[in-house]
């Protein structure tokens, strides 16, 4: 077997390390560092380590901006999943990754690992994976692999997560042309550990052994991160070969032994990382680094599911279900026992060493001697200039839009029925939400609740985040996008704690795009500071696009929230009727990037409002009263605005309303910020009325009608009065994504 497919020289004089991703100039820096010309495995691995995908060269000086300070963060960004502090020595382990590309040419495996690879992060730092999340976005409905894609991802996360037995509690699915052949699939698992139960991803301790665990090594997924980072097109579209597949109950098997090696025999293990991105090189070289050691490994002990596999491919190799150790010198036995009573493999593949060198031998000869710093963490920044999109100035000089609203029912029932707000549950109903028998709301609600086993303690989990805001105001989008995660968790009865992100965005070499990209950003981070939900962990996709170009900014924000006693969780749907109905907040004309401009004139422009005080303490106002037990039930409004908002808390309660309010009937479907619907029992509304006057917000509250027990939805405007069946509003809304994905009329 040839070890090295081309001579140095023939790499150089070829060029192929333009093909992996590789520009002159990293080439000719790698060059430069070592002193001589890599040979073919050296520069195959530095351009897996040095993508996009796996290096954040394009976005690591914007991402040193966070706010990531926090007297609850355990740990912050930097290894593989951030951790929070609930109290009673327990963690909150969290994190949120893409596999977009993958998912875009094999939707069904792309997805799938996609959520396999975010449970090894998990795991890997020794929590017990209690939940996940999911946040999708997909095609126009009338574009031709649309349904396929949504259908594919949807079923390849659910079998995943499934399988696993880890119950899928939350997400949010939105459909819109500017993913049009790109879908987004990011996924977010949240894992449970004790203090002292902790592991990161380090190997430290010349003379202790590196150890390969799980699944074999084969040729699937080679190259997987640079692919990952370029931008999705017809030239890429059949790479199949660069999508891994996945074996959930092999990786069942691998859960169990490692929570089993991490609790039973913790003083024999050094660290642990997930074999994710570029796969060994990846976990190794970044082990190695993060201890300030070296290390050296042996190809030839890789288990190893093909035959002949050079250094090149096991190293870059993406194969699922493996994860890397670093063990005590002496601690080898024990370990591969304990991986062989689950039928996973366990090898020996390496050992740490001071020099802070990074080599690889196969066949007795070595084929990688490169520093192991400037292999994880060497890549040059990418530098891209930051350039203003002039459609933010045009949105300030136009006319600004208005909603024609003939009929309310009629426009209700169209933003009902369209696919960004419909009934997702013929998605989500895929998902077994109520595994391990913790869950105590589902997929639907504003977030998901998982109660904290043996104790009265539960988490709120969510995931949001509004493109079209983002693509209208960058900044302004960012703190609406954290805004919008944390009211979800506040109205669900939590304090939102911490957030992970990921950061979706287009061809980041253009200038417009980086703009995006380095103002959201500052916006994400600004709310963080205001909230105190610090980022913890996250992931970064660029290069997304569809066929007319790049993707909408999307930043999505994945947020966890502590609920102290689950008699404080808050229902989003009314409970009763006789109950007084409150809106906070004010109502302005809010149209633009709103769910009623994109289907009224098919496009989104205009300028946004928003304030990130008003927001903070409105926030503050639905905790304390919900601490005071004073609420019966509470949503947040967003898409849709305050009708949408109102029907979806009558909709399967049994319970209908009547209200008035002193707005015209378009502003029915303004989506102003900052605005939550909470109602309150007759016997509490003056304890609710004089907690808002302490609080000096008078002017932001309103009370607007009451629930009541008939079917029928009553709302009287300063425009007109209108009564609708909630029996048939809701049928229209549960039926019109299924009829929609089956091709047929709403």
């Amino acid at each position: 077997m040839r070890l090295q497919a081309m001579t140095p020289e023939e790499v150089h004089h070829t060029k192929i390390y333009r093909e992996w991703g590789l520009t002159e100039k990293e080439f000719r820096t790698i060059k430069e560092a070592l002193g001589r010309l890599p040979n073919y495995t050296e520069t195959g691995i530095f351009s897996g380590m040095w993508s996009e995908h796996c290096s954040y060269k394009t976005s690591k000086p914007v991402l040193r901006n966070f706010y990531t300070e926090g007297e609850q963060v355990l740990q912050g960004p930097g290894e593989g999943a951030g951790i929070v502090d609930i109290g009673d020595n327990q963690g909150i382990v969290f994190k949120m990754e893409s596999h977009n590309s993958p998912s875009a040419v094999e939707p069904y495996e792309g997805a799938a690992t996609g959520v396999g690879g975010v449970v090894r992060d998990v795991f890997s730092m020794g929590a017990e994976p209690i939940a996940l999340v999911d946040s999708l976005r997909f095609g126009d409905m009338a574009h031709e692999r649309t349904a396929y894609l949504a259908e594919q991802a949807v079923s390849g996360i659910a079998d995943y997560g499934n399988r696993l037995g880890i119950p899928t509690v939350a997400g949010e699915v939105k459909f819109d042309a500017a993913y049009n052949m790109n879908p987004l699939v990011n996924a977010m698992c949240i894992g449970l550990v004790d203090h002292d139960g902790i592991f990161t991803g380090t190997a430290d301790g010349a003379g202790n052994t590196i150890m390969y665990v799980g699944s074999t090594t084969g040729r699937d997924g080679i190259h997987g991160a640079s692919f990952s980072s370029k931008e999705f097109s017809d030239d890429n579209a059949d790479q199949g070969s660069a999508v891994q597949a996945g074996d959930p109950f092999k990786e069942k098997r691998l859960i169990d032994a490692c929570l089993e090696l991490l609790r039973g025999y913790k003083d024999d293990v050094v660290g642990m990382q997930d074999m994710g991105a570029a796969g060994l090189v990846s976990s190794s070289s970044e082990m190695a680094s993060k201890a300030g050691k070296g290390m050296e490994l042996h190809m030839d002990a890789v288990p190893q599911r093909e035959k002949d596999m050079t250094a090149y491919e096991l190293l870059l190799s993406e194969s699922q279900e493996r994860m890397l150790l670093c063990v005590k010198k002496g601690s080898e036995e024990k370990v591969a026992d304990l991986f062989k009573r689950y039928n996973l493999h366990a090898a020996a593949i390496g050992t740490v060493i001071e020099e802070k060198q990074y080599r690889v031998y196969q066949q007795n000869e070595l084929v990688v001697d490169v520093p192991v710093d400037l292999l994880a963490d060497g890549a040059p920044t990418n530098t891209v200039a930051s350039s203003r999109p002039e459609r933010l100035d045009t949105y300030k000089t136009e006319t600004p839009f208005t909603p024609s609203v003939d009929s309310v029912e009629q426009t209700l029932t169209d933003l009902l029925t369209s696919p960004d707000l419909a009934d997702k549950s013929p998605l989500y109903s895929q998902f077994d939400y109520m595994a391990k028998n913790s869950t105590i709301v589902g997929p639907g609600s504003d977030a998901g609740i998982v109660q904290i086993k043996g104790t009265d303690k539960a988490l709120a989990v969510t995931a949001d985040g509004n493109s079209r805001y983002v693509y209208l105001n960058p900044y302004k989008g960012g703190q609406i996008a954290v805004s919008e995660s944390a009211r979800n968790i506040v109205a669900s009865g939590g304090l939102p704690l911490a957030i992970t992100d990921c950061l979706n965005f287009g061809n980041v070499n253009d200038s417009e795009v980086f703009y995006e990209l380095e103002e959201s950003s500052k916006g994400i981070s600004a709310a963080c500071e205001a909230l105190n939900t610090p980022v913890i962990s996250g992931n970064v996709s660029l290069n997304n696009a569809n066929p007319g170009g790049s993707i909408y900014p999307t930043p999505i924000i994945g947020m966890v929230g502590l609920i102290e006693k689950t008699s404080q969780i808050l229902p989003q749907k009314f409970t009763q009727a006789g109950d007084a109905i409150y809106l906070i907040g004010t109502t302005g004309d809010d149209y633009a990037g709103s769910v009623i401009q994109k289907l009224q004139e098919n496009t989104i422009r205009g300028e946004l409002h928003f304030d990130l005080e008003v927001e903070k303490q409105h926030q503050a106002l639905v905790y304390k009263a919900n601490q005071k037990e004073l609420l019966q039930s509470a949503h947040d409004l967003s898409e849709g605005g305050l009708l949408v908002g109102l029907v979806r808390k009558a909709f399967g309660s049994g319970n209908g309303f009547e209200v008035t309010v002193p707005l015209t009937d378009a502003q029915l479907f303004s989506e102003t910020q900052s605005r939550f619907v909470v109602t309150v029992a007759e016997e509490n509304e003056a304890a609710f009325q004089q907690l808002v006057q302490e609080t000096g917000l008078e002017q932001s509250v309103q009370k607007i009608g009451q629930t009541t027990s008939h079917q029928t939805a009553v709302i009287e405007t300063k425009e007109s009065k209108t009564e609708m069946d909630l029996k048939q509003l809701e049928h229209n809304w549960r039926s019109a994504l299924e009829k929609a994905l089956n091709n047929e009329t709403v």
